[in-house]
């Protein structure tokens, strides 16, 4: 009831609610507005640790650790993820002629880990929240030692990740997070975190859009110089995040449709700030400039996907039922 009488409160309500369209619209915000882009840009490390917080203070941690039940299911997950993903990408990209830089960021972004928001997009769409965050989690660790020699053999590109500057960063990103939202729970309790989950939601869809705004810090300009590779990077983009989402989905129905859902969403969605952080100077330009564009289809996924996701999941709970 106090939270009803509190305008923060039903704004934030308001905004969990709305979240996907406000995703949407902040994705498209950054470029129109270019100097709303660049004023959020130079607070990307804080509002990532602070997403992160409210992350890992609305998840059910023994729910999360409870996945660590089932440890098969979760390799295959990130096995998937990590390895036959980028494979995959690989194989089907060969024929198709597409512009060198472009064909090996889809070779990249498929070797990448899960978004940061992975576990919050998965309960905007109504998936599992804590199987999402524990996979983030686990790939998110595994993705340096993984990436740089599985995009060497395919594509004979040095993807070289300094373990010292990922550690840090990974320190920054996951490690204050933790003890942050470790914190929180100590000092609100149970009863007062569940009055405010409505409006914790809120402020987590409000922090990943001014996330959307800081990754689209230049791209304008970018844009506008070469129009016809933008267009057909973006084209890529979208089919690589929605096709690699689908593809995952169906070859790990076998452990169940929840998981199998989580994962594809999970496989369509990839954390490219890492990789812009760790590009060497000598790299493509185009490749930063592709993993920037990669996170229009990221942004629009809960509320593109969350309709079909309602629908399929719905029609999986009558068939179960009537079983």
């Amino acid at each position: 009831m106090a939270n009803e009488a509190n305008p923060a409160a039903r704004f934030l309500a308001v905004s969990a609610r709305r979240g996907s369209v406000l995703l949407a619209a902040g994705i498209f915000g950054g470029v129109v507005s270019p100097r709303l882009a660049a004023a959020f840009h130079g607070v990307v490390a804080p509002v990532v640790v602070a997403m992160m917080t409210l992350v890992l203070l609305r998840v059910d941690v023994a729910g999360t650790l409870a996945h660590l039940r089932r440890p098969g299911r979760v390799l295959v997950i990130v096995l998937v993820q990590l390895f036959a993903c980028p494979v995959l990408v690989w194989v089907i990209t060969a024929p198709l002629g597409l512009d060198p830089s472009i064909r090996h960021g889809l070779v990249i972004f498929a070797t990448g880990c899960a978004a940061a928001s992975s576990a919050a997009f998965a309960r905007l769409v109504g998936l599992d929240p804590e199987l999402s965050l524990l996979v983030t989690l686990i790939t998110t660790f595994a993705v340096p030692l993984t990436a740089p020699p599985v995009v060497s053999w395919l594509m004979q590109v040095d993807l070289t990740i300094s373990t010292a500057a990922f550690m840090g960063r990974l320190t920054l990103i996951v490690g204050l997070p933790m003890l942050a939202s470790m914190g929180l729970r100590s000092v609100m309790g149970p009863a007062r975190l569940a009055r405010w989950a409505v409006p914790t939601d809120g402020a987590l869809v409000w922090l990943v859009v001014f996330y959307g705004f800081a990754v689209m810090d230049g791209l304008q300009a970018q844009m506008i110089a070469d129009p016809a590779w933008v267009a057909e990077a973006i084209l890529a983009a979208f089919v690589a995040g929605y096709g690699l989402n689908a593809l995952t989905t169906l070859a790990l129905w076998p452990l169940g449709t929840g998981p199998a859902a989580a994962a594809g969403l999970m496989s369509g969605n990839r954390n490219m700030a890492l990789y812009l952080a760790v590009l060497p100077a000598a790299a493509d330009p185009q490749l930063a400039l592709f993993f920037g564009l990669c996170q229009f289809p990221l942004f629009l996924s809960p509320f593109l996907l969350r309709p079909l996701y309602r629908r399929w999941l719905g029609r999986q709970a009558n068939v179960r039922s009537q079983t």
